[in-house]
């Protein structure tokens, strides 16, 4: 239990369910879908698309999704007792349009894809994800799922402070492309806190998705419309690349540390990082150093830089590219990393590190009351994407492209219908026969302003401290953040004695 006394947060308990994103209405949409009977597959789904019409800098249905579904009980009677706690892994990443290759753009004189170029816009691959994981494990219809964030769409929503702070600061962005101007911005300005905001063109399209599912987005006029702006830009998108979008089910990847299993979505997912972090992690005892301290700071940067120019080097695409999943999570792997650690000075740099940064997306975790548990990731990769709209829908169309290389040597270079590294993570996190739907809703600015394996890590430290004593999930983001943060909040309150 944390101490009173301090400024902080309780743990939220209950008994029929739980959800957690960065925003009221969206939190709100899970619980009322989980009141209703739906469970957490169906809670994520509808806090998602409304998270995508209130807070719209972070997510969209112009973006991609990853999931991770753990059932209450995949053992039914009759069937493979074996089969018992597996975890459900969805990649709803996009693919490149089968016009774009690296020589094109070689051709062009375009060496790297720029965050707001046409090219960095793959085929969106979250409305596919959605319905692949409502088909397999809803409860409840698509359409009706969709439906509060059609009323927050056509009735106007109250913008919250932290949404209006980052869609001021995107400004200039939206700006830049007429469509968005028009529709996501009002008189030239973004809206401003406490201000009702509506998208009458954004509730079109989840109108068109709720009475045809996959085909309302990929098909018709929506698609159509998409295409047809993107082709006006230079794009080599077509309405066959849309048509033929099909997000795809994944054996999740893991590792244990200290008693937790840590799971994640393999590669093209960089999720493999934060596996390879806590791998090397494992061989350390960090219980001989001050949590805040520098050594213990150190350590933890080391690890980042070495688990970084991994991922930077490997991982691709693997229906593309060699990605060595095995021996990158082998202890010998792990091993020979961490003997490059030198406890009294940093590494030399071996290379660029963390090329490729990622600044906003949104973390759903829901769990039910049967006890299934869904970790869930919606992604326009940076604010708002490539801040590009097509004229009618009104659709935000992300920019996980730029994730590409142009660099034909190198594994994840751009190539006709591939998938980019996709530097999101939806992790999950098993003790026992006990979900741990993870850790926080670490979405938004936490540890260091992107959800990325740092995060996780650190949540995983915080949570396992030294000397055994757990710190509550709810506590953990309390302590004292790693990285840059305007919110000094967390050092108020610190676990009382050692541990991370």
């Amino acid at each position: 239990m944390r101490d009173l006394q301090f400024p902080g947060r309780s743990v939220v308990m209950g008994r029929h369910g739980a959800a957690a994103t960065s925003h009221a209405l969206s939190t709100l949409a899970a619980i009322e879908i989980l009141r209703r009977g739906g469970n957490a597959a169906d809670a994520a789904i509808a806090a998602c698309a409304v998270q995508c019409v209130v807070e719209p800098g972070s997510t969209g249905i112009g973006g991609d999704n990853f999931v991770l579904f753990a059932p209450a009980s995949t053992n039914p009677p009759g069937t493979d007792p074996t089969t018992n706690g597996k975890v459900y892994g969805l990649n709803g990443s996009g693919r490149a349009p089968r016009g774009l290759t690296a020589e094109r753009l070689l051709r062009q004189g375009v060496k790297e894809i720029a965050l707001t170029s046409v090219h960095a816009v793959t085929v969106p691959g979250a409305i596919d994800s959605w319905a692949k994981l409502n088909q397999r494990f809803g409860s409840m219809p698509l359409g009706e799922l969709l439906q509060p964030a059609i009323r927050h769409a056509e009735e106007g929503f109250a913008v919250t402070e932290r949404v209006a702070t980052d869609w001021a600061r995107n400004e200039g962005k939206l700006k830049a492309d007429a469509n968005s101007a028009r529709m996501w911005l009002k008189g030239g300005h973004a809206p401003t806190a406490g201000e009702v905001f509506r998208q009458p063109e954004h509730a079109k399209v989840l109108r068109e998705i709720a009475a045809k599912g996959c085909d309302g987005f990929y098909t018709g006029w929506v698609a159509e419309d998409m295409v047809a702006y993107l082709r006006s830009l230079g794009g080599t998108h077509s309405l066959e690349d849309f048509a033929s979008q099909e997000a795809f089910w994944v054996e999740p990847i893991s590792t244990s540390y200290r008693g937790i299993d840590i799971l994640e979505i393999p590669p093209n997912g960089v999720g493999i990082t934060t596996l390879l972090m806590l791998n090397i992690l494992s061989g350390i005892d960090l219980g001989k150093y001050d949590p805040v301290g520098v050594e213990r700071f150190h350590i933890e940067a080391e690890v980042t830089r070495l688990a970084f120019e991994v991922r930077d080097t490997y991982v691709a695409d693997p229906a593309f590219a060699d990605v060595p999943v095995q021996k990158l999570l082998s202890a010998d792997f792990a091993d020979e990393l961490r003997g490059r650690i030198d406890l009294k000075r940093a590494m030399p740099a071996r290379g660029p590190l963390g090329t490729t940064t990622y600044r906003d997306t949104v973390y759903i975790s829901v769990v039910d009351g049967k006890g299934n548990a869904c970790s869930f990731i919606n992604s326009l990769f940076w604010p708002y994407g490539t801040g590009l709209s097509s004229p009618k829908t009104g659709v935000l169309l992300h920019n996980r492209g730029t994730g590409f290389l142009v660099d034909p040597a190198h594994p994840n270079c751009v190539a006709p219908q591939k998938t980019p590294a996709a530097h999101d993570y939806s992790g999950d996190g098993h003790e026992g026969r006990q979900t741990v739907a993870l850790l926080r809703r670490h979405g938004r600015r936490l540890p260091t302003g992107r959800p990325d394996p740092r995060a996780h890590q650190y949540h995983r430290l915080r949570h396992e401290c030294a000397g055994g004593h757990r710190l509550r999930p709810r506590l953990s983001p309390d302590g004292p953040l790693r990285g840059r943060t305007r919110h000094p909040r967390g050092c108020a309150e610190r676990p009382r004695g050692p541990g991370p």
